[in-house]
C-alpha cells in the first residue's frame, strides 16, 4: 500500500511550489514549445529561471490591470507556454484560472464564463474569431500571438508594472486555485472547486517516492494532451514543473509530429490516452515510431485501457505501460497501475494513491467482498470542496465526506482496483466526457425534433461515439438528409466530438415514469 507522499504540502500554494522549483533548477529547461518556432524554425525553449520571471512578471501585469483576489480569469488557449505562464501568474496575483476547451463553440464557451463569472479572458485571436461572446462579467480580453478588435496583446502584461504581490489572505486548504469545468452525467457542465491544497496534494500524491513509472528532474515528457484537461494540467503540466523536468508542448496530437520528437527531444516519460496508443502502435508497425527512443515508461488515463491494447504497445514499443484512474472533482488521480513486474496488472487502475480511502458498497448499503462489485466510494485531501454554486449537485456527490463516483469496480485480496462499468451515462470520446443532456438540448431545439436520446457507441479508435435517437415533429418526415442536417445543426453548436455520428430514427423514446430516459432499452436496440 503507497503511503508516502513526494513532499509535504502543509501549508504550501501550488504556485509557491513552482518557483520554488524554478530557483532550484533555474539554468535546467523548463518548456520546449514546438508550436512557438524562432526564426531559425526550432522550438522556444523556457529556462526555469526565466519561467519564474515570466510568472511574477505577469501576475503584476494582472494586478496592475485591476484583478481582484479571488476573480476568476478564463485561459482559451491550446497547448503553449502562454497558457503554462498564464495560469501559474493568475494563481500568483490571487485570482483564479478557469481553463476553457479551445475548441469550443460560441454556445459552450460562453456558458463556461458566464456562470464562472469570468473577469479576464486570456486566448488568441483565432480561438474568437466570428464567436459573439456575451458575458456581462468580462472586463477585458487579452490575445497571445494574434489579435482581434477589442482585445490587447498579453505581452503588455509583462511591461513591468510596479506594484505588490498580494499576501495571502487565507490558508491553501481554503483558497480556490482553479475552476476547471467537468462534465457530469446530466445537464451542463459544472466548476470544480479545487484548492490550493488539493492540487499540490494531487501532485505530491502522484509523485509517489520509490516507483519507477513517476517524474523526476531528469526526465524529458511529452505532452499533446490539452492542458485544459485536468490530466494535462495536474498529471502532466504541474508535476513535471514541481520536479524540474522538462516538459515538450505539443498544441495537438499527431502521430508523425510525436514520433519525431521523441527522437528529436529525447523524450523519457509519454503520458497518454487509448486511442492515442493505438496510432502509437500502429505507427510502429508501420516503422514510423523510432526504435532506438529513450521512452522508460507510459501512462494511460482519461478512459478504459483494454488490457489487449497494453500488451500490443509494450510489444510494439518496448516502453512499459500503467493505468491511472481518476476524475476531476479529485484533482484528478485517485488510483496508479505499476510497471515493476511482480505488481503488473494489465488489466486493472492499480492501487489507491497515499492517503486516499476507497471503498466498494453494495446496492444495499453494505461493503462488498473480494472480488464482489459495488460502486467504488472514495476520500482524500485531493477531492474537491464542492461543486461551483451547485449546493444539490455537491450534496449528491460528496456524502458524509465520501465522494460517490458512480463507477462499478472490484478490489482483489491483495487491494488492486479494476473497474468494470462506468457512469452509464456519460460518453467518452477519446477519453473526453461528452454529457448526452448537453446533445440532447442541442437536438431538442431544432424545429423538427419533437424528442430525442443520446448514448455512447462502441468504435474502435475513438472509444465511443455519440449516436442519437429522435423523434421527429408530426407533419415532418424522417430522412438521411434530415439526419445529415441534425448532426450538422449539433457541430455548429457544440465542440466537433459532442457530434451525433449517426441518427436514427424512431416512433418515442423510452423513459421511466418520472420522465427519465431508459439508456439501456436504447442500447438494446444496437
Amino acid at each position: 500500500m503507497r503511503t508516502e507522499l513526494y513532499a509535504n504540502p502543509s501549508g504550501k500554494f501550488l504556485h509557491t511550489a513552482i518557483l520554488d522549483a524554478c530557483t532550484q533548477f533555474a539554468e535546467r529547461t523548463a518548456i520546449v514549445d514546438t508550436s512557438a518556432p524562432d526564426e531559425r524554425g526550432q522550438a522556444k525553449r523556457i529556462s526555469y529561471g526565466q519561467y519564474a520571471e515570466l510568472v511574477q512578471t505577469a501576475a503584476r501585469g494582472f494586478i496592475a490591470n485591476g484583478l481582484k483576489p479571488g476573480e476568476r480569469v478564463a485561459i482559451l488557449l491550446p497547448n503553449s507556454w502562454e497558457f503554462c505562464v498564464a495560469f501559474h501568474a493568475v494563481m500568483l496575483a490571487g485570482g483564479v484560472p478557469t481553463p476553457i476547451n479551445p475548441h469550443y463553440r460560441e454556445r459552450e464557451a460562453s456558458y463556461q464564463m458566464n456562470d464562472s463569472g469570468t473577469s479576464l479572458l486570456i486566448t488568441n485571436g483565432p480561438q474568437i474569431s466570428g464567436l459573439t461572446l456575451i458575458v456581462k462579467s468580462l472586463r477585458q480580453i487579452f490575445t497571445t500571438r494574434e489579435h482581434v478588435p477589442g482585445s490587447r496583446p498579453f505581452a503588455e502584461l509583462f511591461k513591468g508594472a510596479c506594484v505588490r504581490l498580494p499576501l495571502h489572505i487565507d490558508s491553501p486548504e481554503r483558497t480556490l486555485a482553479s475552476l476547471p469545468y467537468s462534465s457530469g452525467t446530466t445537464g451542463l457542465s459544472k466548476g470544480v472547486v479545487l484548492t490550493h491544497t488539493n492540487l499540490l496534494t494531487n501532485v505530491y500524491q502522484f509523485l509517489a517516492p520509490g516507483e519507477a513509472a513517476t517524474f523526476t528532474e531528469d526526465d524529458v515528457v511529452l505532452c499533446f494532451l490539452p492542458l485544459y484537461h485536468i490530466y494535462g494540467l495536474n498529471v502532466i503540466l504541474n508535476p513535471v514543473l514541481v520536479t524540474g523536468g522538462t516538459l515538450v508542448l505539443m498544441p495537438r496530437f499527431d502521430v508523425a509530429a510525436l514520433s519525431k520528437l521523441v527522437d528529436q527531444e529525447g523524450v523519457t516519460f509519454l503520458p497518454m490516452v487509448p486511442p492515442a496508443l493505438n496510432a502509437v502502435c500502429l505507427a510502429a508497425e508501420q516503422g514510423i515510431f523510432p526504435k532506438s527512443h529513450k521512452v522508460r515508461a507510459s501512462k494511460s488515463g482519461a478512459a478504459p485501457l483494454a488490457p489487449e491494447l497494453a500488451k500490443r504497445f509494450r510489444a510494439h514499443t518496448g516502453i512499459p505501460l500503467k493505468q491511472g484512474y481518476g476524475m476531476t472533482e479529485a484533482s484528478p488521480v485517485t488510483h496508479c497501475g505499476f510497471i515493476e513486474p511482480e505488481l503488473y496488472l494489465a488489466e486493472s487502475i492499480g492501487m489507491p494513491l497515499a492517503q486516499t480511502d476507497c471503498r466498494i458498497v453494495r446496492e444495499d448499503g453494505t461493503e462488498a467482498a473480494p472480488n464482489e462489485i459495488g460502486e467504488l466510494v472514495m476520500r482524500g485531501p485531493q477531492f474537491m470542496r464542492g461543486y461551483w454554486q451547485a449546493p444539490q449537485a455537491t450534496a449528491e456527490a460528496l456524502r458524509d465526506g465520501w465522494y460517490w463516483s458512480g463507477d462499478v469496480a472490484t478490489r482483489d485480496e491483495r487491494g488492486f482496483f479494476t473497474i468494470v462499468d462506468r457512469r452509464k451515462e456519460l460518453i467518452k470520446y477519446k477519453g473526453f466526457p461528452i454529457a448526452p443532456a448537453e446533445v440532447e438540448a442541442v437536438l431538442l431545439e431544432h424545429p423538427r425534433v419533437q424528442d430525442c436520446g443520446v448514448i455512447g457507441r462502441a468504435d474502435a479508435e475513438c472509444g465511443e461515439i455519440p449516436l442519437a435517437f429522435v423523434v421527429v415533429r408530426a407533419g415532418h418526415d424522417a430522412s438521411a438528409a434530415l439526419g445529415t442536417e441534425l448532426c450538422g445543426y449539433v457541430a455548429e453548436r457544440l465542440i466537433k466530438y459532442k457530434q451525433p455520428r449517426e441518427i436514427r430514427f424512431v416512433s418515442s423514446i423510452p423513459r421511466n415514469a418520472s420522465g427519465k430516459i431508459l439508456r439501456r432499452e436504447l442500447r438494446a436496440q444496437l
